[in-house]
């Protein structure tokens, strides 16, 4: 049990170790790194050298579409075909296209220099959160298509190993989240989609902590993938809802019609109601698992931030920085349990109350 434990801190300071031999440690750039989109999988930085996981980058612009490799911009310090990694603090990370006599350019690219650019085309690249999507994706099906084939084999033998663990949690969605929510007779049609929300978020999460490939990317704290989750729950429970529920709506029952008519303050109220439930869903996941990313990437930053004033100082500041991490870390598998079951529940509820007679 120690030897895993030293492992598992060995692979953990891994890549702060190694993005220790540079000259300089900058911690607020590192932590955004990585808990924003990137085009390639950076992987760690040693003695000025940078190993990455290089990206097909998938660009239609002019009518033509594009497509290279992210290696070509080597690390966002050369052009490719026209194309370079912005460097402007409007543009930073972002792709743009150099204009005029620098249209064509390929090679080296002085950051001082004055470039005319612009972002007029069209960018369906291959970036690090899409990878890390593919990855969760094949996960998912990958676990639950074997398990599907074992209960086939075997349909009257009780689920052992993973299978018996994983059988727990779906009977807990099923039972506690979508029969007391959506109602006995009527959850088995959305129970598929509860199932693929909890296990979609919760992989991510927890993909989100590995702090080594295939893990590190901040799939479900990027605001496009809670926002898709949102909408996608806003629009089924829409086209699920009755008359009843839109009844409540326009026409809530006991309320004064003064408060419905002429001036419609209630129904108005409860039309924005309607409409801030999807961005509740979005903001809540994308703040809670962004916020902890940056929480324990901090602290690990902080050896460093020290070990750069005095070696001493560094030492003295590492079992404290590490303490914090595990414990954070420790909170964070909690978190990563229970944001996907709040985004479930949430779902769950809203789902039932839209269905509601």
């Amino acid at each position: 049990m120690l030897r895993g434990f030293l492992l598992i801190i060995l692979i953990v300071l891994l890549p702060f170790q190694l993005i220790s031999n540079e000259k300089e440690f900058v911690a607020d750039e590192y932590i955004m790194e990585h808990i924003t989109d990137t085009y390639g999988w950076h992987i760690t930085s040693f003695k000025g050298n940078t190993i990455s996981i290089p990206l097909p980058v998938i660009l239609f612009h002019d009518g033509k579409l594009v497509c290279f490799m992210s290696s070509k911009f080597h690390h966002g310090t050369e052009a490719y075909k026209g194309f370079v990694l912005g460097f402007t603090k409007k543009t930073k990370g972002k792709i743009v296209k150099l204009q005029g006599e620098d249209a064509n350019l390929t090679g080296k690219l002085i950051k001082d220099k004055k470039y005319e650019w612009n972002t007029d085309f069209f960018d369906i690249s291959i970036s690090k959160n899409v990878c890390a999507l593919f990855i969760s994706i094949f996960l998912i099906c990958w676990i639950f298509l074997s398990i599907a084939k074992t209960y086939k084999r075997n349909p009257n033998r009780a689920p052992k190993g993973f299978q018996g663990m994983l059988e727990v949690v779906i009977l807990f969605v099923r039972d506690e989240i979508a029969i007391p929510l959506i109602g006995k007779y009527r959850y088995q049609k959305f129970l598929p989609y509860l199932l693929t929300l909890f296990f979609f978020i919760l992989i991510n999460n927890i993909m989100g902590l590995i702090p080594i490939f295939p893990g590190g990317a901040n799939l479900s704290g990027n605001i496009a993938i809670t926002m898709i989750l949102a909408l996608t729950t806003f629009f089924i429970v829409t086209f699920a809802s009755n008359l009843h529920y839109w009844k409540h709506i326009f026409n809530p029952p006991g309320v004064p019609w003064w408060l419905k008519i002429p001036i419609p303050l209630i129904p108005f109220i409860e039309l924005v109601g309607l409409l801030t439930k999807p961005f509740v869903l979005m903001i809540r996941l994308f703040a809670n698992i962004t916020a902890g990313h940056i929480i324990v990437l901090g602290f690990l930053g902080l050896i460093f931030i020290f070990g750069a004033m005095t070696p001493t100082a560094g030492i003295l500041v590492s079992p404290i920085s590490l303490i914090f991490y595990i414990f954070m870390g420790a909170i964070e598998i909690l978190v990563a349990f229970i944001q996907a079951f709040i985004f479930t529940l949430l779902t769950a509820l809203y789902v039932g109350m839209a269905i509601e007679n």
